[in-house]
């Protein structure tokens, strides 16, 4: 990676010399070389995504960076008009924007550039820049975020630690509603579990999520990072059934904080704003030693979207995305890895 030695010991990653660089006349280095663009796209490319489908594929042309939506990696049955494939692209455009400030380049985003195709969903110009002094943290958060479907701790989560996240998610153009009102939480908790039954009921739902367990070896939910045995509360379950994850601890009552990720306008540009925010809030929330399990199924189906919106945000914009917050016990054994596509299948240069 080209920093200087300076850079790379704040941002925790090598040196990877001076090949293809151009400079300043102070020796400035001012188009960004090869293998930092590939670091960049290698870092978005961790971000969350729906059934970890990596529905996005990436440009770069000089210091330009292209975000692209992958229509083909689109869920054909739960997310017919590309809500969760968008949300997911959000998702990795802040991480790149993260990892490319954490690397000494600072981007400036356009969001849904005029006169682009449909797929084109943001555009990033990179200038040098200082890395921030918490770059080394930011970076290890990218890499460190999972998601852990175990039962969380009994252990509740302070309330200005959620407004916290909230407020972290509107510094990323997101609005994330918390969930405090008991009415409203068990209302929330009661579509939730609405929407797993009637999927679980649905033969082309149902199928299409199995399809994504143990897909293949470079996407898809690893049947490793699935709970053996189910939540006896519906609205706790995964929408993958059971899997290989031993959870010797699971009949602990579980004590989490609930969040609506919402939009003024249920379009693309909102939701891509929403998948930003997202990727803040866990990203933030991961360094805080906070576990982050995104809920979508609820928002996949018009019946339980619509209760969302009037029912619980009781008509205040249109929801996109549930979100639980909570703790894991200390002693659990970290998750397997999720596995990713390599670069060549999502970059082009």
């Amino acid at each position: 990676m080209t920093l200087t030695t300076d850079d790379s010991a704040r941002a925790g990653v090598p040196d990877r010399g001076g090949t293809d660089m151009s400079t300043d006349v102070t020796g400035k280095v001012t188009v960004v070389p090869p293998a930092v663009v590939r670091d960049i796209v290698e870092l978005a490319c961790l971000a969350p995504s729906i059934h970890n489908t990596q529905p996005w594929a990436w440009r770069a042309d000089g210091n330009t960076l292209e975000l692209y939506a992958d229509p083909r990696r689109r869920l054909a049955a739960s997310d017919t008009r590309g809500r969760n494939l968008t949300i997911s692209c959000g998702a990795a455009l802040h991480h790149a924007q993260v990892a490319a400030r954490a690397v000494g380049w600072e981007p400036t985003v356009t969001r849904l550039p005029a006169g682009s195709g449909p797929a084109l969903l943001a555009r990033i110009e990179l200038t040098r820049a200082a890395p921030p002094p918490e770059a080394a943290a930011q970076l290890q958060a990218i890499r460190d975020r999972c998601t852990d479907r175990r039962r969380f701790t009994s252990w509740p989560v302070p309330e200005p630690r959620l407004q916290h996240l909230a407020s972290i998610a509107a510094e990323a153009g997101a609005d994330a509603v918390l969930v405090h009102d008991p009415s409203d939480r068990v209302r929330a908790e009661r579509i939730v579990a609405r929407a797993y039954d009637r999927q679980a009921a649905d033969e082309r739902l149902a199928a299409e999520q199995r399809r994504w367990v143990d897909h293949s070896d470079r996407d898809g939910v690893p049947g490793a990072v699935i709970p053996e045995t189910p939540a006896p509360e519906e609205s706790l379950r995964t929408r993958y059934g059971t899997g290989l994850l031993a959870e010797p601890d699971r009949e602990l009552e579980s004590s989490d904080g609930l969040m609506v990720m919402r939009g003024g306008s249920d379009d693309i540009g909102a939701w891509l704003q929403t998948g930003e925010g997202l990727s803040a809030l866990w990203l933030h929330a991961t360094s805080d030693g906070l576990t982050v399990v995104p809920l979508s199924q609820a928002i996949e189906l018009d019946e339980t979207r619509e209760r969302l919106r009037f029912d619980v945000l009781h008509g205040l914009g249109f929801p996109h995305i549930l979100v639980r917050v909570g703790w894991q016990a200390i002693s659990r054994a970290s998750l397997p890895t999720t596995p990713r596509r390599p670069l060549t299948d999502v970059l082009t240069m």
